[in-house]
C-alpha cells in the first residue's frame, strides 16, 4: 500500500466554505502546502454556503460546539484582518444582534441547563423573565412564554457567500488551486482490509494523485463516501427562507427562535424568516423550489400570533438550499473512518457549516499536517460515534 506521504497534493472534493476554509488552514499552517480543491460549479448556484441564511451562535448545548463557536466569532470578527489579499479588505457584513429563545414552560429546564453550560465556557448570555422581554421587546406577544434566552454579544448574522469567497481567494492566494471538474470516483488500493485512497478521478478524464482525500462534498457527501464503500448518513434537505416586508418597525429585533420552531431576523428593511418541515414532509433531495404554501398556510399566522404587528405582513420573495443533514444525530461528521486510512470527512453540518468552518477548517488541517488536533480537540465529531452507537446530541436544536 503506498504510504501517506508528502509527494502528491491534498485533493478537497468541493470548494464551498468548509472545503475553502480547510484549503486556506492547511496553506497558513504550512505555506507551499499542495493543495487542490475540485469544485463543479464555481457559480455556487446550488451550494448550500450560498443559499443559507448565514447566522453564527453560542447557544448550543454540548461543549464541542459551543468552544467551536467560540473560536468562530473572533474569526469572523477579524475576516477583513486574516482573510485580506491583494490589496482588498473582505467585509462579510457581521451584525452581532444576537439569538432569543423563547421557551414555554415545557422548554424552561432545558433552556435553564443550557445557560449555565454556555456560561462556563464563557458565553455572553442571559436569561430574560417574561417582564424582561416584554421592557426589552415590547413587540413580543408572550402569553405563553416563561423564559427567554438572549446572546447579548458574539451571536449574529453575516453574508455567507461573501465569506466563501474571501476564503476562496485568499486560499488561492496563499497557492491553492482550484480546478472546475466534478470528482466521479477513487483509485484505491487495500491492505490487511483497510482502503487507501491513491488518487482521484475527474468527470474531464483527469486523475489527480493525492496523500489525502478531503470529503466536502456538502450535501453530496454519501455518494463520495459511497466510492471508499463507506456508509456516510448525510443527505439533503431543503430548507426555503422568506423575504418579508413590514410596516411594523421591530426595534432591537434579534434573531429570534419562537417556541413553534420558526426563525425570524432583520434583513435590510425587512426581515427573513424560515422553518424546519415535519419529519413526513422532509423529503430527501427534495427540488430546491421554495415552498411558498407553507408560509399562508403554517408561518404565516403564527408569526402574527407572536408579533401582533405582522398582521400586515407580505412575503415578497423566497429561495431554497439544502441543509447536509447528518440523519443519525444532527452533528458534523469528522476525520477519517476506520475503512480507509487517507479519506478526511468534513460532513453533516446540518444548518451549522457556515458557522463552524473556521474551527473545523483548521484542526483538520492541523491533523493532516501533524497527526492530531493542536488548537482544539474535534475528536467529539469523529465519524466513529456512528459505529459505536454514541449520538452527540444537541437539546433546542434549530
Amino acid at each position: 500500500m503506498q504510504s501517506t506521504n508528502g509527494s502528491s497534493p491534498i485533493v478537497i472534493i468541493g470548494g464551498g466554505v468548509i472545503g475553502s476554509a480547510i484549503a486556506y488552514f492547511l496553506t497558513l499552517q504550512q505555506p507551499g502546502c499542495d493543495v487542490v480543491v475540485v469544485e463543479r460549479d464555481p457559480t455556487y448556484a446550488r451550494a448550500s454556503s450560498a443559499l443559507s441564511a448565514s447566522s453564527i451562535r453560542q447557544q448550543f448545548s454540548t461543549d464541542i460546539n459551543i468552544q467551536i463557536s467560540a473560536y468562530g466569532i473572533g474569526f469572523l470578527r477579524n475576516v477583513g484582518q486574516l482573510l485580506a489579499c491583494y490589496g482588498g479588505v473582505p467585509d462579510i457584513g457581521l451584525h452581532e444582534g444576537g439569538y432569543l429563545y423563547l421557551a414555554t414552560q415545557a422548554g424552561e429546564a432545558t433552556l435553564r441547563e443550557n445557560h449555565a453550560l454556555q456560561k462556563q465556557h464563557g458565553a455572553d448570555v442571559a436569561l430574560l423573565s417574561p417582564q424582561q422581554l416584554a421592557e426589552r421587546f415590547p413587540w413580543l406577544a408572550l402569553n405563553d412564554v416563561v423564559l427567554g434566552s438572549l446572546g447579548l454579544s458574539g451571536e449574529g448574522w453575516f453574508d455567507g457567500y461573501l465569506l466563501l469567497a474571501a476564503l476562496r481567494k485568499k486560499a488561492q492566494s496563499q497557492g491553492v488551486r482550484y480546478v472546475v471538474d466534478e470528482a466521479v470516483g477513487f483509485d484505491t488500493a487495500s491492505s490487511d482490509g483497510v482502503l487507501h485512497v491513491n488518487a482521484v478521478h475527474l468527470q474531464s478524464g483527469a486523475v489527480l494523485p493525492c496523500r489525502y482525500a478531503v470529503n466536502a462534498g456538502g450535501p453530496w457527501a454519501a455518494a463520495i463516501a459511497g466510492w471508499a464503500d463507506i456508509d456516510l448518513p448525510v443527505v439533503g434537505k431543503r430548507r426555503t427562507v422568506f423575504n418579508l416586508a413590514s410596516p411594523a418597525a421591530l426595534p432591537g429585533c434579534p434573531l429570534l427562535i419562537d417556541t413553534s420552531g420558526i426563525w425570524l431576523r432583520p434583513e435590510g428593511k425587512g426581515f427573513i424568516c424560515g422553518f424546519a418541515p415535519d419529519a413526513d414532509n422532509d423529503a430527501d433531495f427534495a427540488p430546491l423550489e421554495p415552498e411558498y404554501a407553507a408560509f399562508e398556510e403554517h408561518i404565516w399566522p403564527l408569526l402574527a400570533e407572536r408579533i401582533p404587528g405582522f398582521e400586515a405582513l407580505r412575503m415578497q420573495g423566497a429561495w431554497a438550499g439544502y441543509y447536509e443533514m447528518n440523519t443519525f444525530d444532527h452533528n458534523a461528521l469528522v476525520g477519517l473512518h476506520t475503512a480507509c486510512d487517507n479519506l478526511v470527512f468534513a460532513n453533516g453540518f446540518s444548518g451549522h457549516g457556515l458557522q463552524q468552518c473556521p474551527a473545523v477548517g483548521r484542526g483538520l488541517a492541523e491533523w493532516m499536517l501533524t497527526g492530531r488536533y493542536q488548537s482544539l480537540d474535534l475528536s467529539p465529531l469523529s465519524i466513529h460515534r456512528i459505529a459505536q452507537n454514541q449520538p452527540l446530541l444537541e437539546k433546542n436544536v434549530i
